[in-house]
């Protein structure tokens, strides 16, 4: 398997002395995007204790620490960093990847990468001409698509047109796992309301 993740060598060390510091055995590394290909992605690093190690994660076996990585993270990992630079206040871990916000789509792509697709490349477009937004907050195995609407969306007096007439039209004809929508949106903050109810 090729190394998706380049971890420096400094990168490495730091992690491995992270991990040391934490005094836990069998304690690793996961790396993993939340919302992957989308424009609020972002790169994260955390503990991975034994039993929260999921069975497609990709392993790699570095010479001082092992490190786990999100199978659902992968393509969008490609050409990522990670590294430790020393400076004046002792040095800073960063973190580069570059593909992380990409739109890196296939048919074969998680249902929730592909509903994020549609939602920040077709719908939301269309919902910024009234200052609003919406966002995939979960997936359900019956098929729902579980959505929180933002800015002028939220407790707009159109926003059950929206929902229905395009947004799960949209969804429907282009995600077929998507059987309808739901809003959880509160409506009851009408703040920036694009019409009020």
């Amino acid at each position: 398997m090729t190394k998706i993740i380049n971890i420096t060598k400094s990168g490495e060390e730091y992690l491995s002395k992270l991990l040391i510091d934490k005094g836990e055995p069998n304690l690793s590394i996961r790396i993993f995007i939340s919302d992957p290909g989308t424009p609020k992605a972002e790169t994260c690093l955390a503990y991975c204790k034994e039993d929260e190690v999921i069975s497609d994660d990709l392993i790699m076996n570095l010479d001082l620490i092992t490190v786990y990585v999100d199978k659902r993270s992968i393509p969008f990992l490609e050409d990522s960093e990670v590294n430790f630079d020393t400076d004046n206040f002792g040095g800073q871990l960063t973190i580069k990847a570059p593909n992380a916000r990409l739109p890196n789509i296939s048919p074969e792509s998680p249902v929730e990468d592909r509903i994020n697709y549609v939602i920040y490349n077709e719908i939301n477009p269309m919902l910024e001409s009234h200052g609003g937004e919406v966002s995939l907050s979960s997936f359900t195995e019956e098929g729902v698509a579980v959505l929180q609407f933002g800015g002028g969306c939220q407790g707009c007096g159109m926003v059950d047109v929206t929902l229905k007439d395009g947004i799960e039209k949209t969804l429907l004809e282009q995600v077929p796992e998507v059987k309808s929508v739901q809003d959880i949106t509160d409506h009851s903050i009408d703040d920036n309301a694009f019409m009020k109810a």
